[in-house]
């Protein structure tokens, strides 16, 4: 199959899990150096973590973020001379510097320490100030927008993941994280669901990590990416180092536009094919809901790999 264009996105936190990338390094020789790499600009067994976990050491968010960041560069380092030049990219919040690493922008070294840093401030945020997420499930009678205002009276909570016309995602204090949820159930929700979470991620709540994050990024090389990534604030594309650093620290505090940033892809890529790089399906089938007809394939294993090799021969 020709590929007129190529989309590569890469899955945010949630989507680790215990032995994640440890097949690949098996696999291929280059895989495993790179997770050398990783290891040893975070001076920290991080692939050891991947391959054995605890799941809960996993699950960390300063563990969490730069484990996926290393899985999805490592598949598309494995992939990428196969499937040739990519058209565009966009990451799942903390996916989305995976796919600025990706575009080149950041050396792996950098990014992972960038993520690790973000992880930690994120943590340290949801301490100071605990909050919590849901996800919303089904269609409402009410804009989670106007949702949300009136549960803010029992506690700030906002918007935080529109990951597809079904599934919105709120965050913020608990008391209106929770009183959300009941007038979720009350506008036609089919299931709120709590999330296991360390923190308000994408709400105001994660203010205090934006200082730290900005500088992070700047003390890093950030070049202009090779190719548009498109953003989670704006749901429109990045061409400019300046654009993907100022958009990376205002992605703390701001929602996820999944599916606007899809379709905005979509628009301007009509025949791609969209590549998920790293552990999981969960991107290809928001993709596919959103999108009528895209044709979106996972790729975070050699199994998958040789599936898209397959594909595209």
């Amino acid at each position: 199959m020709a590929l007129n264009a190529v989309i590569l996105v890469f899955p945010g936190q949630g989507s680790q899990k215990p032995g994640m990338a440890k097949d690949l390094a098996d696999a291929f020789p280059r895989a495993k150096e790179m997770l050398r790499e990783v290891d040893d600009a975070l001076g920290a067994p991080l692939s050891r973590i991947m391959f054995d976990g605890p799941a809960d050491e996993l699950t960390f968010t300063h563990n969490a973020q730069p484990a996926l960041l290393a899985h999805g560069a490592v598949v598309w380092e494995l992939v990428r001379e196969r499937v040739g030049a990519a058209s565009a990219a966009a990451g799942h919040s903390l996916g989305e510097h995976t796919a600025y690493h990706a575009a080149g922008s950041t050396t792996l070294a950098d990014a992972v320490r960038i993520v690790r840093t973000r992880g930690e401030l994120m943590h340290e945020a949801g301490v100071a100030r605990p909050g919590a997420m849901a996800a919303i499930l089904g269609e409402l009678s009410s804009s989670i927008a106007e949702i949300c205002l009136r549960a803010s009276e029992a506690g700030e909570v906002v918007p935080a993941n529109y990951n597809s016309d079904s599934q919105v995602v709120v965050s913020g204090e608990i008391a209106g994280v929770e009183r959300a949820m009941e007038l979720a159930k009350q506008a036609g929700a089919k299931r709120a669901v709590r999330l296991t979470v360390a923190g308000a991620f994408h709400s105001p709540l994660m203010k205090p990590a934006e200082s730290g994050l900005r500088q992070a990024i700047e003390s890093a090389t950030f070049s202009d990416p090779a190719f548009p990534v498109y953003s989670n604030v704006t749901a429109d594309a990045c061409t400019t180092a300046a654009c993907g650093r100022e958009t990376l620290v205002r992605q703390l505090t701001a929602p996820v536009r999944w599916t606007d940033q899809v379709r905005n892809m979509a628009a301007a890529y009509p025949d791609a094919i969209w590549i998920e790089l790293g552990p999981g399906n969960v991107l290809s089938s928001l993709i596919s809901r959103a999108v009528n007809g895209a044709r979106a394939v996972a790729c975070g294993t050699p199994a998958d790999i040789d599936k898209l090799f397959a594909t595209i021969q």
